[in-house]
């Protein structure tokens, strides 16, 4: 038996029994016990394997397995209690986007390279490869509910923090910049709002236009089309039916190691 076919069946195993005595106690028979009279010599027997009736488990790898399958049973559901992405019928580019960002924005993890959602597999793995940690800027422009051609610039992780998303996922909602966020301007009544949040301080005086400083890293990120985003950074805009226009840009920094 290789070493996979081993691991799935102490998986089989801890999956099966509560506790490791509970498994030795599934080993011993009537006949064991009736010989023996003692049950604590009749589980070490099974458990060094001289006795028993089916698979030899050790002690450590059970409990190790126990535990690594508990781990990960909390973490799905703490995802599926956190994210408000999950299990929702996305159709538009826009929210499959935000979707895969969703979780890495909320633990302060970003892709290097993001350019759809059925790549988030991918994406994790190279965010575990590269120890990557950051945050997603959103650019929208479109019109509000009065008509009015709006645009601005939104710290998703920011967002995500301070307001329930599920409006968003669901459709119930449209997600539009505000003169809280980042950056607003009202094309309409040339309204031009900036705000530094907890992760961007905003550089508005900048000639050459809008910048936005990663706090972590201190790293600049240029939204200007015309140019590079600058280091770590990347800019993706978004075919969407539900805006004008919509582009996301990813910042990441690496942790020191």
């Amino acid at each position: 038996m290789d070493q996979e076919e081993g691991w799935t069946t102490v998986d089989n195993i801890v999956t099966q029994f509560n506790t490791y005595e509970d498994f030795l106690d599934s080993q011993i028979t009537t006949l064991d016990l009736y010989y023996l009279e003692d049950e604590g010599l009749a589980r070490q027997l099974v458990e060094l394997g001289y006795r028993g009736t089916g698979e030899v488990v050790k002690r450590e790898d059970f409990e190790a397995r126990k535990a690594a399958i508990e781990i990960a049973r909390l973490a799905e559901r703490t995802q599926k209690k956190t994210l408000t992405s999950a299990g929702k019928d996305l159709h538009d580019n826009f929210l499959k986007a935000l979707a895969v960002r969703e979780e890495d924005n909320r633990n302060g993890i970003v892709s290097l390279n993001q350019q759809e959602a059925d790549a988030a597999h991918t994406l994790k793995k190279q965010l575990a490869e590269s120890s990557a940690r950051g945050k997603s800027v959103i650019f929208i422009r479109d019109r509000n509910s009065h008509g009015q051609e709006v645009s601005g610039y939104i710290d998703y992780a920011h967002r995500l923090k301070t307001e329930d998303f599920e409006v968003y996922f669901s459709g119930k909602k449209r997600l539009l910049p505000r003169p809280t966020d980042m950056s607003f301007y009202n094309w309409d009544s040339h309204v031009a709002v900036w705000n530094s949040t907890p992760n961007y301080q905003v550089i508005a005086d900048n000639p050459e236009g809008l910048l936005f400083k990663y706090k972590r890293d201190r790293k600049i990120l240029n939204v200007d089309p015309k140019a590079q985003p600058g280091d770590n950074s990347t800019r993706t805009p978004i075919q969407t039916e539900l805006y004008i226009q919509a582009v996301i840009f990813d910042h990441f920094s690496r942790r020191k190691t």
